[in-house]
């Protein structure tokens, strides 16, 4: 297989099944009866490995990776499936911090040639059965399963796993989730199942009586991350990482009850040398120190007000560099931006980015100083060129935005 081969077959993907990274609600499939179909045809790999689920609208990534970390230093081989990736597919599916093997996947999407008509699998069903059959092959201790998006009609709820995980709860995806954090909240304790513990990181105490609830009917142990106490730290970035630390340490003490051993030098380190065990990055990362540059994968209001306020604790000028799909609620962002900045609005590569001279109108209600561009990396240039040392770079907003930076940069950077 050369790598040719391999991005077409990527490309191939991509077009042949609808995908909600890149096309929105309508690729979204909500329910189970097609995953069902998809993993039994494969054999039910899901079945044969040990599941870790961790679901939540902010700190699901963040939590899973600490994760992964922290047991890959106790020694076990670990599988992580995340999304959305950032620049590479394979970044979806990894073992011990490695990203899938291309081959594996170019042979694996062969095998869509075979799947009944009936199936029509979505883009995300497809990834998933994909991240069940390589952990299994890959003979993997833990799997630790992101949730794509909700929880209950989720393809990633086909699990039974060992532990499950919400993080927090915020308005994320109000057109398909539900419009108030109750309705997202039911969706979420839908990863909930017949006694397996269940691990609640959100402070908010309606979200917390709804996944309480939701546990007692299951007869599922409620464990509230929110009672922890610690003064672990991780080289992950971000006041909002806190909060992520206590879920993990909550997954860690239900694992030992289950005679899992991790030590506390495992957890220790693990925490902090997540960035060099399982490749993340994303989270309040820095690119480089002159001129200061950051980048935040937060996109939600919740994740952008941690986000914003930790930039506004910072006493530098700001370039930020932002930019926003279609379904996102502009106006809300506009009443978040940090001061003492200057701001440059740019359109996210995919098909659903939004370009900025479509809500140009609320940045000029802002009374902000901004400028708009057609591209990331056009934003990110010209920022660069009007930053001093002392003052910093930001680039966020969406995923697609930071991944596109990084596409563009972080391979020189290397």
């Amino acid at each position: 297989m050369t790598n040719e081969q391999y991005q077409e077959a990527i490309d191939w993907l991509f077009v042949q099944m609808p995908n909600y990274q890149i096309d929105g609600q309508k690729a979204y499939k909500p329910g189970l009866d097609n995953i069902t179909k998809l993993c039994a045809f494969f054999g039910n790999p899901q079945d044969k490995i040990k599941c870790i689920h961790i679901g939540g609208t902010n700190g699901k990534g963040s939590s899973s990776n600490m994760l992964a970390s922290v047991l890959q230093e106790e020694g076990y081989k670990v599988g992580l499936y995340n999304s959305p990736h950032l620049i590479d597919f394979t970044e979806r599916i990894k073992v011990n911090g490695k990203n899938c093997n291309k081959e594996f996947v170019y042979d694996f999407i062969q095998k869509l040639k075979s799947i009944p008509e009936e199936i029509h699998p979505s883009f995300f069903e497809f990834t998933t059965i994909m991240a069940f059959e390589y952990f299994y092959q890959q003979q993997v201790d833990f799997a630790i399963i992101e949730v794509g998006l909700g929880g209950r009609l989720d393809s990633t709820n086909i699990i039974n796993p060992l532990i499950s995980a919400i993080t927090n709860v915020q308005l994320d995806h109000q057109n398909i989730l539900g419009d108030t954090i109750e309705e997202i909240a039911t969706e979420k304790a839908g990863i909930i199942k017949n006694n397996i513990p269940i691990i609640s990181g959100d402070d908010n105490e309606a979200v917390k009586n709804i996944i309480r609830a939701k546990a007692a009917k299951e007869n599922a142990p409620f464990i509230d991350a929110t009672l922890l106490q610690s003064d672990l730290e991780s080289d992950l970035k971000g006041n909002y990482q806190k909060k992520n630390i206590r879920v993990v340490l909550a997954i860690i003490e239900e694992m030992k009850k289950l005679q899992i051993s991790v030590s506390n030098q495992s957890l220790e380190k693990g925490l902090l040398n997540v960035h060099q065990n399982t490749g993340f990055i994303g989270r309040w990362f820095e690119f480089s120190k002159e001129p200061l540059t950051i980048c935040d994968t937060g996109h939600n209001q919740a994740g952008l007000e941690y986000v914003f306020s930790q930039l506004n604790s910072i006493d530098r000028h700001k370039h930020i560099i932002l930019g926003f799909v279609n379904d996102k609620k502009i106006d809300e962002v506009m009443s978040l931006l940090p001061d003492n900045s200057e701001f440059y609005f740019a359109k996210p590569s995919i098909n659903r980015g939004r370009h900025p001279e479509d809500y140009e109108n609320l940045l000029q209600e802002a009374k902000i100083f901004y400028k708009i561009f057609n591209s990331v990396q056009e934003a990110y240039l010209a920022a660069k060129e009007r930053c001093t040392n002392k003052e910093m770079i930001f680039i966020g907003g969406s995923n697609f935005v930071v991944g596109d930076f990084l596409e563009k940069n972080l391979e020189c950077k290397e």
